[in-house]
């Protein structure tokens, strides 16, 4: 007897953003297709409106008093569970951003293991960064004087556009890192890695609405989160000159800090501590030391 194999039917991916901690559709129900860079069909992709960048800075705001009133030790161990995550998806993102890139196998490969050490590089860095930019400072009088950091609140992040990946970590990481929630535009272009990313989120101990992912148009999801006024700070990164100029007069309205798009040759090179502190206000603290002993000697 003739054994007949059995066909089975294709399983379409079926992405979606990442907001609160959920995975909604759109609101307006509108997608775009996403192609490689030969222009072959990869997947519809949400095209995110205005009020689902709305919801997400609700779900940002609503979770940024746990995220930064939690110990620098336990966000740190919450990043390094991000990267325990994407080291079991290692191929999925793998093959991901060599689609969206043009990248063979190997040198995606590259990408994803440099943009896994990153997120590793910050997390680190949670219960390290206040040492470097606080401190105690020198006053007249019997005072102390402590300088130390705190987050700003919730900050939109304009992802790179041609780093699929190992850019959007870059600017994803060090804004989580020091207690900020962030609402992210991915590359409208590229956007299947980060959508695959917010799965990443979902499973590794990470509060809904810590990270906020939405793909589509920055150009017009920009404008209103730049003006939005429970927005606290903006990252430029994937802006064009003329949307940055934009984003950054809507962005005065309440005074938010605007980190500048920055020319980046190489995303895999040191990052340094400045994406970090860009998004850190310093609180300072005067404390009266007192005295001991009738002599005044003070300590």
């Amino acid at each position: 007897m003739s054994e007949k194999s059995e066909q089975r039917l294709s399983v379409f991916k079926t992405y979606k953003l990442y907001v609160g901690g959920k995975f909604p559709r759109s609101e307006s129900g509108r997608v775009y297709e996403v192609t490689d860079s030969k222009g072959n069909w990869l997947a519809n992709a949400p095209l995110s409106s205005r009020k689902d960048a709305r919801d997400a800075v609700v779900a940002a705001r609503k979770a940024f008093g746990g995220w930064s009133g939690a110990t620098a030790y336990n966000r740190g161990q919450i990043l390094y569970r991000i990267a325990e995550m994407l080291e079991g998806r290692r191929d999925q993102f793998v093959r991901e951003v060599g689609e969206a890139e043009g990248l063979s196998k190997s040198k995606a490969g590259a990408v994803v293991d440099a943009a896994i050490d990153r997120w590793v590089w910050y997390a680190g860095w949670t219960d390290k960064i206040g040492q470097v930019v606080g401190g105690a400072n020198p006053v007249a009088g019997p005072f102390f004087n402590l300088s130390t950091p705190e987050p700003t609140g919730v900050v939109t992040v304009i992802a790179p556009q041609d780093s699929s990946f190992l850019g959007l970590i870059s600017v994803i990481a060090p804004v989580i890192a020091t207690g900020n929630t962030a609402v992210v535009i991915t590359s409208e272009k590229a956007p299947l890695p980060a959508l695959s990313l917010g799965e990443v989120l979902a499973t590794s101990d990470l509060p809904g609405g810590v990270v906020n992912i939405l793909s589509g148009k920055a150009a017009e999801m920009g404008p209103h989160l730049a003006a939005h006024q429970d927005v606290n700070a903006i990252d430029l990164a994937g802006a064009d000159t003329a949307l940055a100029k934009e984003l950054e007069i809507a962005a005065a309205d309440n005074l938010k800090r605007v980190l500048r798009p920055q020319p980046v040759d190489d995303w895999s090179a040191d990052p340094g501590t400045h994406r970090m502190t860009a998004f850190l206000e310093t609180k300072t603290v005067w404390h009266p030391t007192g005295s001991l002993g009738s002599g005044g000697s003070s300590y």
